[in-house]
């Protein structure tokens, strides 16, 4: 296992300078679910909720999250996003709403935070858009699904251990 990076010699938490490393094309996807009553995904799937379109504005809130994640996590890096996509699935059969990002850049660092952080909003945009009528809902395994650039390369998670 490498060291932790966002930690000097002394102990303290810095920003890791990335200066020194090549621009390079950068992606990564994340992905997340939100399980809630079936009645609540019907109303989701209706349009009949009466706050508007939940999967339109939670798709826009991840995007808006993704361009915001350096203001949110502390030690990240300002990213000149080049492409993000959320796709937000609707699973009837398991009551829940999946939410895939993809982010790309061209940089010096990853977007990987960028993918986790929209796909986070994303689902807490439909949690509170549901709220009212589902305060139970859960939101569940936001993670990292793939990356690729960089001098670590290309890096796939391993759904047989997730």
């Amino acid at each position: 296992m490498t060291q932790l990076t966002h930690f000097n010699a002394a102990g303290a938490a810095h920003m890791v300078d990335v200066g020194a490393k090549n621009a390079t094309e950068r992606l990564a996807v994340a992905e997340g679910s939100i399980d809630m009553l079936p009645a609540t995904l019907d109303l989701i799937l209706q349009g009949s909720h009466k706050k508007g379109d939940v999967l339109g504005i939670a798709r826009i809130a991840g995007i808006m999250a993704s361009k915001r994640t350096a203001d949110l996590i502390p030690l990240c890096h300002p990213i000149p996003l080049t492409h993000v996509d959320i796709e937000l699935t609707a699973e009837p059969a398991q009551n829940r709403v999946v939410c895939r990002t993809t982010a790309k850049t061209v940089g010096q660092t990853g977007v990987e935070m960028e993918a986790l952080t929209a796909t986070q909003v994303a689902l807490l945009t439909i949690y509170d858009m549901c709220k009212a009528v589902d305060r139970a809902m859960v939101i569940r395994d936001v993670r990292l699904l793939e990356k690729a650039g960089g001098k670590s390369g290309h890096w796939r998670r391993d759904e047989s251990n997730p």
